[in-house]
């Protein structure tokens, strides 16, 4: 069953007196399970794609389903709540309260829920141990490394058990070693059944995944699956330690 499907997704901007067309009849499916990375250069597409299927912005014209329901309609109350319960974000900035700790971090999102107290702490926790950060839950963001705080984000971006994880260039701020580090979570994420769009510059970050869709000028250029994606842990096996 497909996760996501865009169907003949178009986007205009004006501005001013220029109509921008940034997608140009997108179409996209993207199953349950599955783990694609998005490419292009700036200008492409790719950006304006990610907000459309985050629900951040709304097609020009085409549809756009999310685990079944289209929302290409729906006004700004009706995505915010689709946004909530159905989809988890990650982002290059991390974006974490600096004076909050990462359980309180992770508790963020449930807070625009009806869950009970009990049960958003106990999701966090759960969190925060699935992403190895068990012994870190009370440590403030300036006590964690980078890595360590990408993995507070990420455990906040699965609090809400979303269908679909998007993450946007993740690695960005990171160190090679660390990128692949966390490239071997989403792999394990992935792994255990949750669905993952990823955007990334990085063509060896791209790999990771198992399969690649590339824009330009607003269309789809290319869209292939990744057979011999490598193992993030086994490449991290390879790499050398900090104390090396």
């Amino acid at each position: 069953m497909s996760v996501l499907v865009a169907e003949e997704v178009h986007k205009y901007y004006d501005l001013g007196e220029t109509r921008v067309h940034a997608l140009r009849g997108v179409n996209v499916s993207v199953d349950r399970g599955d783990f694609v990375a998005i490419m292009g250069s700036s200008g492409s597409g790719k950006s304006t794609f990610m907000n459309i299927l985050g629900c951040l912005d709304k097609p020009s014209s085409g549809r756009y389903f999310l685990d079944g329901t289209d929302v290409a309609s729906f006004d700004k109350h009706a995505l915010a709540g689709i946004r909530n319960s159905k989809i988890g974000f990650v982002f290059q900035g991390f974006n974490l309260l600096p004076r909050t700790t990462a359980l309180e971090n992770v508790q963020l999102p449930t807070l625009y829920t009806k869950i009970e107290k009990r049960e958003r702490l106990r999701r966090a926790t759960e969190a925060l141990a699935l992403v190895g950060l068990a012994d870190r839950m009370e440590h403030f963001p300036s006590q964690l490394s980078g890595g360590q705080q990408q993995r507070v984000a990420i455990a906040r971006a699965l609090v809400n058990q979303p269908a679909i994880l998007l993450a946007d260039e993740p690695t960005g701020n990171l160190d090679s070693r660390t990128s692949v580090e966390i490239m071997d979570l989403f792999q394990h994420l992935n792994d255990e059944g949750l669905t993952i769009v990823l955007v990334t510059h990085e063509s060896d970050i791209a790999d990771f995944a198992k399969r690649t869709i590339v824009f330009r000028d607003g269309r789809i250029r290319r869209d292939t699956p990744n057979p011999t994606r490598p193992s993030a842990s086994e490449v991290l096996r390879t790499m050398p330690t900090l104390e090396d």
